[in-house]
């Protein structure tokens, strides 16, 4: 594999699982080192860096950090300078749902998914903007969803919390644009991983009817979208939004 990341510095949020795992992985592989932010899977995400390790050889860092909450996002972003001294990339993938029908969601799951994704997605990028200015450098990759897009049955704080990060990624990339720092978002579709493994075999069969490929994805294809517009391969594409969902939403 190219090493199209070496030297480069970068900070995956909610990496212990999921797409932000595939997304560490695939960094590493590119050279980058690497940043693996867990809330509470400390085995998942001390099994990441291992694999780092094993497969690449490359150092890692693995730092607990709820980054919904401001000093925690400051007290890890710190680690990482004092540790490597710069930061290039940051990918805002850390994000929870809790699922409901309007009528019957609790104010406190509405509340507890708005503020986790949308908190979390302000005070990273914040922190990282002011380092990637002083740099006049950077990539900033936000995690959001086709959902975003289209809605969903059942995912009304989800569905705003994407949307909202969509609004988000085109605003920063406008305030970023003149230092060359770009800013863009991946939508995922249906995905394999723990967020859909939960779903029964009807309405898989329901979903799947609705993607042309016929297929969920899988957590490597979304990481590989995410290293295009984290590398030198970006350098002319700034506030867009790249689907990967199997043809599921065109537009």
């Amino acid at each position: 594999m190219t090493q199209e990341l070496a030297g480069k510095v970068a900070i995956i949020t909610g990496s212990s699982r999921g797409i932000g795992k595939a997304c560490a992985l695939r960094f590493a592989d590119a050279g980058a080192r690497v940043v693996i932010n867990y809330r509470t899977h400390a085995a998942d995400a001390q099994a990441v860096q291992r694999e780092i390790l094993e497969r690449t050889g490359l150092e890692s860092l693995c730092i607990q950090a709820d980054v919904s909450v401001q000093a925690e996002v400051q007290r890890l972003f710190d680690q990482v300078m004092q540790h490597w001294g710069q930061l290039d990339i940051l990918v805002n993938n850390a994000g929870i749902y809790r699922d409901s029908l309007l009528l019957r969601m609790k104010e406190e799951d509405w509340l507890d998914v708005l503020h986790t994704n949308l908190n979390s997605l302000f005070y990273c990028s914040k922190t990282a903007a002011k380092i990637m200015l002083r740099q006049k450098s950077g990539r900033i990759v936000n995690i959001a969803s086709v959902v975003g897009l289209i809605g969903n049955e059942g995912q009304a704080n989800y569905a705003t919390a994407k949307a909202g990060i969509l609004g988000f990624t085109k605003t920063l990339a406008r305030e970023l644009a003149p230092r060359q720092i770009a800013v863009n978002a991946v939508a995922p579709g249906y995905i394999d991983s723990e967020m859909t493994e939960g779903l029964s075999d009807s309405v898989r069969a329901d979903v799947m009817r609705k993607i042309p490929y016929q297929r969920f994805g899988e957590c490597s294809e979304v990481a590989e979208v995410v290293l295009f517009l984290s590398s030198d391969r970006c350098r002319y594409l700034t506030g867009q939004t790249l689907n990967v969902d199997g043809g599921m939403v065109m537009s």
